[in-house]
């Protein structure tokens, strides 16, 4: 049995079957394009899988070893990558630059981080696993566009070729020359391996000479003013002064480049990952480091509390109530999971989960109570009533007594809306609310939410606080 086999073999005691099957025959039968930073949810919808179970098996199999995850900071604008991390605790830069876009992004864990997992070279090794050797083609495709860009796996060169006019490879330390003749055009030398750009705007009458332009590849000077040339014969004299080949390339900003970027797909967020329950068991305290703090836009946060838990234990005892509490901690643990979110932390008998949108917390805490209520009919008591405020907005994703966590305003709010909630009703906030997949759940339930605007405790302004029935 290869190494292979043996792992795939352990996976399928923690994965699911049909996911871990579809894995190993991508290992075994794939190209190789396709066993680099593979975008998880796209493998998911190619092969008719669950998403969450695709993401969960992606997970522990990059435990195992089968695969290496990357953390890759990516342009909003071209889908490019811009930074390679193994793990979140280097992402320490304030701004990360893209010299093809021409500009500079605060780094979010929404859409600029990206997490895909690639073949390790111990189970199958792959053309990626030698970036410097991959043609110049392959080497856009696999290494600089990130996951979330919907290359076409079919004719992908004569796509390439529909707005790239020439291209080379310049080893580490030489120089090279480039002749062609530039058409009227914007045009844009771009560099992928150290995201060098110079931007030419090709414009007027014909140039009667050879024009000439001479451009110096290094790592600290990636993007250059914009120059305005003539239509014509250039010649490019290319200084490549860094350790690695450099690949410049000569584009035409046109309508087949702004096609290929503009097809996009989903793809698996550090948001959502951050907020995925078999991430937050497998990988624990793994995640950020002590002094770090990323930046989220929006998550949704669900609290719950237990109502009089203290009369509980006064009225049944110390162990009738420990195992009633326990009971309602695995079942919300469970439906947090299935609705796509995960439990950051216990407080008491608190819990604090987080969701990538409103609808699914919104959900999540729909079902919670039904499942109160079951239990509370098997029993034929009211012992378990379960207070729930929910609210969505901006935060800070920090590692707090060696756990991974949230701090900022928005936790501040759930948590106080979570203390206003009645047992009987959902206490969620406007910007719940005004998610429209979580207001057509509630359309669909055929339920009519009460608002009422309320001052919170540290809060400047009233907030809007809608009780759901």
């Amino acid at each position: 049995m290869t190494d292979s086999q043996s792992l795939f073999g352990v996976l399928r005691q923690s994965a699911h079957g049909g996911v871990v099957d579809a894995m190993e025959r991508l290992v075994l039968d794939g190209p190789d394009w396709a066993l680099n930073r593979i975008n998880a949810p796209a493998f998911a919808a190619r092969e008719g899988l669950d998403e969450e179970q695709t993401i969960a098996g992606f997970l522990r199999a990059a435990r195992l070893g089968l695969f290496d995850m990357s953390w890759n900071i990516l342009c909003p604008g071209c889908g490019g990558v811009l930074d390679v991390n193994t793990s979140l605790k280097t992402v320490d830069r304030s701004i990360y630059t893209c010299a093809l876009c021409a500009a500079g992004y605060e780094p979010t864990l929404d859409e600029m981080v990206e997490v895909t997992f690639t073949v390790s070279p111990r189970i199958r090794h792959i053309a990626a696993h030698s970036p410097h050797e991959l043609t110049p083609y392959e080497y856009f495709r696999q290494i600089y566009w990130g996951s979330g860009v919907d290359l076409p796996e079919e004719n992908f060169e004569a796509k390439v070729d529909e707005f790239v006019i020439e291209s080379l490879e310049v080893p580490a330390g030489e120089k090279a020359v480039i002749s062609l003749t530039l058409p009227e055009a914007f045009v844009i030398v771009f560099e992928p391996v150290t995201h060098a750009a110079q931007f030419i705007d090709v414009k007027g009458e014909p140039a009667r000479e050879k024009q000439a332009l001479t451009l110096i590849i290094d790592r600290g000077h990636r993007q250059h003013e914009t120059l305005t040339m003539q239509p014509g014969s250039l010649r490019i004299s290319v200084e490549n002064h860094t350790d690695v080949r450099t690949l410049p390339s000569i584009c035409i900003a046109n309508d087949a480049l702004h096609d290929l970027l503009g097809k996009r797909r989903p793809f698996l967020t550090a948001k959502r990952l951050l907020s995925n329950q078999t991430f937050r068991d497998v990988y624990r305290a793994e995640t950020l480091d002590v002094d770090q703090r990323l930046k989220i836009t929006s998550l949704t946060f669900l609290f719950t509390d237990l109502r009089g838990s203290t009369e509980l234990y006064d009225r049944v005892g110390d162990l009738a109530a420990f195992d009633l509490v326990r009971t309602h901690f695995g079942l919300l643990e469970e439906i947090v999971a299935a609705e796509a979110g995960a439990v950051v932390k216990t407080i008491g008998d608190a819990v604090m989960a987080t969701f990538e949108t409103p609808d699914r917390a919104l959900a999540a805490a729909m079902r919670m109570r039904e499942a109160m209520n079951r239990l509370n009919e098997e029993r034929g008591s009211e012992d378990l009533q379960l207070k729930i405020g929910i609210h969505e907005g901006p935060c800070i994703a920090v590692s707090l007594n060696e756990r991974q966590d949230y701090f900022g305003q928005t936790v501040n709010i759930a948590s106080r809306v979570q203390h206003l909630a009645t047992s009987r009703e959902i206490f969620a906030t406007s910007a719940v609310l005004g998610n429209a997949l979580a207001a057509d759940l509630i359309r669909s339930r055929g339920l009519a939410p009460t608002q009422h605007e309320i001052a919170l405790r540290g809060i400047a302004s009233e907030v809007s606080i809608f009780a759901i029935p």
